[in-house]
C-alpha cells in the first residue's frame, strides 16, 4: 500500500480557516489519504467535500487536554457523528490515569465509544506525559473499552510520536487494535519508521511532503 493510505491529513490549529480546510480536503481526495482530521466545527464542510471520494472524515474529542467531563466528551462525539464524522480521535483523562482512577478512565472511553457506535474510535493516550507502565495500562483500558485504535499524541503537548512508543503500544495491543502515530511525523523517513515499528495510521499535517518524498 502507498504511504498515502496510512495518512490522516491533519489540520487542527486554532487559526485554521475555511480556505485551509478546503485545501486539505482537496489534497486528501487527490492523494487518496485515509482521512482528513479536522476540528469538529469543520466536520460538515469536510463531509460535504469528501462525499464519494473514499476519504474518511476524522475529528477530535476532548481535545487536546482530555480533562473535560465525560458527558461532554460523549455529547461532542455524538454531535460529530451526526454531522458526518466517520472517525473519532478522543483524548483520555490523563489526570485520572495518573491518579490511579482506572475505572473512571475506562468509563470515560466507554461513554465515547457508545456515542460513536459503528464509527472508528481512536484513543489518544498522550505518551509524552506517561510512564512506561501508564502507557501499557492506557492501551489495555482502551482495548477493554472497545476502541479500534490507540494513538500516541495530540501534537499539542511537550512531545509527539516516537518509534519506541509505537513499538510498545503495538506489543501491548497485538494485532487486535490499530496504532496511530501522531505528532512530529514530518517526512517520509519518520513515517516509514513508525510503520515499521507497528503503526497502521499516521497523523500528519505534512502529508503532502511525505507523499512527494515517497514518489521521488
Amino acid at each position: 500500500m502507498s504511504i498515502a493510505g496510512y495518512i490522516d491529513h491533519t489540520i487542527l490549529a486554532a487559526d485554521a480557516d475555511r480556505e485551509s480546510v478546503e485545501r486539505i480536503c482537496r489534497e486528501a481526495a487527490e492523494h487518496h489519504f485515509a482521512s482528513v482530521c479536522v476540528n469538529s466545527c469543520w466536520v460538515p464542510l469536510a463531509a460535504q467535500m469528501l462525499k464519494g471520494t473514499g476519504v474518511h472524515v476524522c475529528t477530535v474529542v476532548g481535545f487536546p487536554l482530555g480533562a473535560m467531563a465525560t458527558d461532554a466528551k460523549a455529547y461532542e462525539a455524538s454531535q460529530a457523528v451526526g454531522c458526518g464524522a466517520d472517525e473519532i480521535d478522543m483524548v483520555i483523562n490523563i489526570g485520572y490515569l495518573k491518579s490511579g482512577m482506572l475505572d473512571e478512565v475506562l468509563d470515560d472511553i466507554r461513554a465515547v465509544r457508545a456515542a460513536c457506535e459503528g464509527k472508528v474510535l481512536k484513543v489518544i493516550i498522550e505518551t509524552c506525559l506517561l510512564t512506561e507502565e501508564e502507557k501499557v495500562v492506557a492501551c489495555e483500558l482502551s482495548e477493554k473499552a472497545g476502541a479500534d485504535f490507540v494513538k500516541t499524541s495530540t501534537g499539542f503537548s511537550k512531545g509527539g510520536a516516537t518509534v519506541h512508543d509505537v513499538a510498545l503500544m503495538r506489543k501491548t495491543v497485538g494485532d487486535r487494535l490499530g496504532v496511530k502515530a501522531s505528532g512530529g511525523v514530518r517526512d517520509y523517513a519518520a513515517a516509514k519508521a513508525m510503520i515499521d515499528a507497528g503503526a497502521t495510521r499516521i497523523g500528519a499535517s505534512a502529508g503532502i511532503a511525505i507523499v512527494k518524498e515517497e514518489n521521488a
